[in-house]
């Protein structure tokens, strides 16, 4: 990591140094306090020109979307605390400093029969060459981890072939967002294809000895990019397209990869109500098995009923903003 240059290098790195003790992760906190460190050095600041109003001007200045401004002001905010505690500073300047108006993301939500389709058109386009069809078929089987188990892109990615099992039918996804671990139950569908994937590997490469569930070439993972391009290909195969757009603070963003994630919690959500069961009573669960660091993050699901209702909501929006 690239040293602090402002004037309070030392007590940032004591401020991570004591986070660290406490069993924190130092990222992403390093990267927020990289910035703030950043600002402050550029601005040619010392310790008795730190006001609230420098922190409103950083607020201003800094060319990033408002959440990651909110983050920045967050995290120095705690920096800042720790100063206070420490004797160096008197009252924490950013103490009365507001975050900035964020906006709304309204994520592309895939209907189950559109997941269906997808993962289809993935099937028919992969290539029937042996070295081809063995990563596409590993590509296929990220995506189906995402679709079927609501995983972030990057957790099929860094699977090992232990975290794969197969008795228990589950998979163990370890110290991902938030550092923390979960084991999470396999559809038997989607187990049936591991299995499959499996089978097929070893008959293709009995001497394979890369480490990863999911293979890529040689001993390394798949890459993030190799994901979304196989993706985005069969999504516009499909006629699944949507371009981003801003409706005032409201964004609704195109099909990504991280949509099936969002619509894995949607559309189980919806099916538990479909069932005459309370959405509300599953959130405990769901949050476990998305990783969640609360049951708050998993209620903003509750908002989007279904993949029908976020589609007309887009729409009813597009023809508004053409009346105006």
């Amino acid at each position: 990591m690239k040293p602090f240059e402002s004037l309070l290098a030392p007590h940032l790195n004591d401020y991570l140094a004591y986070r660290e003790g406490l069993g924190y992760a130092l990222r992403p906190c390093y990267d927020h306090l990289r910035i703030f460190d950043r600002y402050v050095h550029q601005s040619g600041a010392d310790l008795g020109s730190l006001p609230p109003s420098f922190f409103l001007h950083m607020r201003t200045q800094l060319t990033l979307q408002a959440s990651s401004v909110n983050h920045v002001l967050s995290v120095t905010r705690g920096f800042f605390r720790f100063l206070v505690r420490r004797g160096i500073f008197e009252k924490n300047p950013l103490l009365d400093i507001p975050p900035l108006k964020e906006e709304i993301i309204v994520p592309f939500i895939f209907s189950p029969e559109q997941i269906d389709q997808l993962l289809r058109a993935i099937c028919k386009r992969m290539q029937r060459t042996k070295a081809a069809f063995l990563k596409e078929l590993a590509l296929y089987m990220v995506i189906l981890l995402m679709a079927r188990c609501g995983m972030r892109i990057s957790e099929p990615l860094h699977l090992l072939k232990h975290h794969y099992r197969r008795e228990e039918g589950t998979i163990y996804i370890e110290k991902t967002k938030f550092r923390k671990d979960r084991l999470i139950p396999l559809p038997k569908t989607a187990m049936q294809e591991m299995d499959n994937y499996l089978s097929v590997r070893a008959h293709l490469c009995p001497l394979d000895q890369n480490p990863y569930l999911l293979a890529g070439k040689g001993l390394s993972p798949l890459s993030d990019q190799q994901v979304r391009f196989f993706f985005h290909h069969a999504a516009r195969g499909i006629g699944i397209k949507q371009a981003r757009r801003k409706l005032g603070n409201i964004l609704f963003t195109p099909p990504t990869p991280h949509c099936l994630r969002h619509s894995f919690a949607v559309n189980t959500l919806k099916a538990i109500k479909e069932r005459g069961h309370s959405p509300q009573h599953a959130l405990p669960v769901l949050a476990t098995y998305l990783g969640h660091a609360t049951y708050f993050n998993t209620s903003v699901y509750l908002k989007v009923a279904d993949a029908s209702s976020r589609n007309t909501l887009y729409d009813f929006s597009l023809w508004q903003k053409g009346r105006l």
